[in-house]
């Protein structure tokens, strides 16, 4: 029996090496580094700015809150990601909206948005699901026209395009995650971007306490007292956690062209299988985050896959049927059918660049059997 990871990242010697050089340093955090990799990251994305984060749940977080958004207003979303994506909603004080999904990506059905807008709604909350963008341009027609913001969950997403858009053109603002099985990552961690200069400007302060100087420079300019303008968050990253981040951005389209390799594996073997699974919508460049195969008997496959050393994970049963959300609002499970029944057939494969051929061919052979 082989033993396959669910997940395996690509740190290599340059980054340790780069964190080692961080560790030597006065200051481990809120310096250099977290500058360098907040202007790479920026330009990656033809973004203005980048404001690194803690979390892309922080990232969401300080998003709302620095859109204006507050306590009653409403946030329209999907059902149909992780629980972050509708509990940041929750952290700003306002209420998520669901709208159900498109049966074939898992997305947001940009059709479905325009009905559930209230006088109360204030902005839309898309998820790129998988590495596979949301019909931006749809949303952003109808953002437009009743006055509301966008905030990209790209958690998936660092290197999608769809229908010649990029991750964060059209949104008011695109968070990102750097957790531990991201396609880029430094264990925890998340990344805000923004073409509009004020909201950068206070998304800087809110993620440090809302204060104005951030600890390396109050020690290393000339004396000057700081002043706390706003009420912020401890939600800044580390110089450290930037340091893993730089090298492995660098390196980005070429692990991109390696995952989307071992993804047409997949695509091929599971044709012949007859087995289904997410396809890229057309006109869209996958980020390839995650491979998402569909399964009636979902959970007995994940058992005998693991039972063969496999390694699998659920991405993610809907939302609206967890016990917080379902007692919070009173959701019925088929409030959403898609998203549910969805969320109970998903399941996703090994995707990552150390992955060999034997080891997809085991993958595929234990499902062959199943």
């Amino acid at each position: 029996m082989q033993k396959i990871e669910f997940f395996k990242h690509n740190i290599d010697e340059e980054d340790i090496s780069r964190v080692t050089s961080v560790l030597k340093s006065i200051f481990l955090t809120n310096a250099n580094v977290t500058k360098e990799f907040e202007e790479k990251f920026a330009t990656y994305l033809d973004a203005t700015h980048c404001v690194a984060v803690s979390s892309c749940t922080a990232a969401l977080h300080l998003s709302l809150l620095a859109l204006g958004i507050k306590d009653g207003d409403e946030v329209i979303t999907t059902p149909m990601s992780f629980v972050a994506t509708s509990n940041a909603i929750l952290h700003a004080g306002a209420i998520p909206v669901f709208v159900d999904i498109e049966e074939s990506t898992g997305n947001i059905d940009a059709t479905l948005i325009e009905a559930a807008i209230t006088p109360k709604t204030k902005a839309i909350m898309p998820v790129h699901l998988y590495g596979n963008m949301c019909d931006m341009k749809a949303i952003k027609k109808i953002a437009n026209k009743h006055n509301l913001k966008i905030i990209e969950d790209a958690a998936h997403c660092i290197e999608g395009e769809r229908d010649g858009v990029r991750v964060g053109e059209l949104g008011d603002v695109a968070c990102f995650s750097f957790y531990a099985t991201k396609n880029i990552t430094s264990g925890e961690g998340g990344a805000i971007t923004t073409n509009n200069d004020e909201v950068a400007k206070l998304l800087y302060q809110l993620r440090l306490h809302g204060i104005n100087k951030d600890a390396s420079s109050r020690y290393t300019d000339k004396f000057a007292h700081w002043d706390m303008k706003v009420l912020g968050w401890k939600y800044n990253i580390s110089d450290i956690q930037s340091a893993l981040l730089i090298g492995q951005l660098e390196k980005i389209e070429e692990r991109l062209s390696k995952r989307e390799e071992i993804a047409r594996y997949y695509e091929v073997a599971l044709n012949k299988l007859g087995v289904k699974y997410i396809k890229v919508p057309k006109n869209t460049k996958s980020a390839r985050h995650l491979f998402i195969i569909k399964m009636k008997n979902r959970d007995k496959v994940v058992s005998k896959l693991q039972s063969n050393g496999i390694g699998v994970a659920v991405n993610y049963r809907a939302i609206h049927i967890l016990n917080y959300y379902k007692n919070s609002f009173s959701f019925q499970d088929s409030a959403f059918p898609i998203a549910k029944k969805f969320g109970d057939e998903v399941l996703s494969l090994p995707l990552y660049t150390k992955l060999e051929l034997s080891q997809l061919a085991y993958i595929i052979s234990n499902l062959a059997k199943i």
